[in-house]
């Protein structure tokens, strides 16, 4: 009888999550028939005993908002990547029963630039300030040559930035949200705001505008991702971003690599034009 394998993904709100959807389809592709994928609603205070009750059956976990930094103290070690934003999104479980946490949110971006050619810039763009601003500014650390100008809506935010550019070595120059139309103008435009906070920059995407990366998923296209498109910009989505972070996720979790890229993006696709 084969051994059955078990992985997840967790975070609270999860009802939403395409990761299963993703996961299984790679597990479908490999033959990985003994390979189960689930969902569970888990938030900080629920977390330490759910790990404590995984059994050796399990092999990884998708970690999701807020579980990121609130899963570091129950790990044995992370890796150089989580600890460079103190962020894990994902939890390798080995079968001696150790815990490592990694973030393929940085290489996930890397590898969405990437295919779409976008491999170097000499400056950069983030709309935003939160939790993915900062793995933006972690993929970007290896990518762009000059500055990364960040647009913000508060003091702390900018703080907050200015601490993640010292720490990853980034030029990090900030700038107020109010003028976040003079960010389309970058060669490489990276929005982390949430869904309908960028609307208003549609107006302004100019005539010959470079690549915009836009980590949203749903609703997509946004306005802004749209706008781009028509002007014949370059649009990299959040589909791209889950896609590439869960690639990675399946490799480390099953051994397998490499993980079928275009069977999960198609999966991915399928569930979100049935929503």
């Amino acid at each position: 009888m084969s051994t059955q394998h078990r992985a997840a993904v967790l975070g609270s709100p999860i009802a939403h999550s395409l990761s299963p959807v993703l996961h299984r389809a790679a597990y479908a592709e490999l033959g990985l028939d003994d390979w189960s994928y689930g969902r569970f609603e888990v938030d900080e205070q629920a977390l330490p005993g759910f790990i404590e009750e995984l059994d050796g059956s399990w092999a990884g976990l998708s970690l999701t908002m807020p579980l990121k930094r609130a899963v570091i103290p129950l790990l044995d070690g992370i890796t150089d990547t989580a600890a460079s934003v103190e962020a894990v999104n994902t939890v390798v479980l080995g079968e001696d029963g150790r815990r490592t946490g990694d973030n393929t949110d940085i290489p996930g971006m890397v590898a969405a630039l990437r295919e779409r050619g976008v491999e170097k810039v000499e400056s950069a763009a983030i709309l935003g300030a939160g939790a993915t601003a900062s793995s933006a500014l972690a993929a970007l650390s290896g990518i762009c040559a000059g500055p990364v100008t960040a647009y913000v809506r508060s003091a702390a935010r900018a703080d907050e930035m200015r601490g993640w550019g010292e720490r990853l070595g980034v030029d990090i120059r900030i700038a107020d949200w109010a003028e976040a139309d003079r960010a389309l103008t970058e060669p490489l435009v990276i929005a982390t705001t949430p869904a309908g906070a960028a609307d208003a920059l549609a107006g302004a995407v100019p005539e010959r505008p470079g690549t915009l990366f836009d980590v949203l998923y749903e609703p997509w296209p946004t306005r802004l991702a749209s706008a781009w498109a028509d002007h014949g910009g370059a649009v990299v989505g959040g589909l791209d971003l889950l896609v590439h972070q869960a690639v990675l996720q399946v490799e480390q979790m099953t051994g397998r690599s490499p993980a079928p890229l275009a069977a999960m993006r198609k999966a991915g696709e399928e569930a979100l034009a049935a929503r």
